[in-house]
């Protein structure tokens, strides 16, 4: 498993994959967890925590 979630896929793919984990999380509640710098996979994000050296700088719940 990739660590980023649509690192190894097309633009139209990695969109189809986030919809399908933002529907399963909907749908069922399914929490899924990503380390990436994509800014297209962080706007699906409800909550962000950034990383400094190690420490949580910031971990505030984002709009939707």
């Amino acid at each position: 498993m990739n660590d980023k979630p649509t690192a190894n896929l097309d633009t139209d793919n990695g969109q189809q994959s986030m919809d399908i984990m933002q529907r399963l999380n909907e749908e069922t509640g399914t929490a899924f967890i990503f380390a990436t710098h994509d800014p297209r996979v962080v706007s699906y994000a409800r909550r962000v925590v950034k990383l400094l050296d190690g420490q949580i700088v910031d971990g505030n719940a984002t709009s939707m």
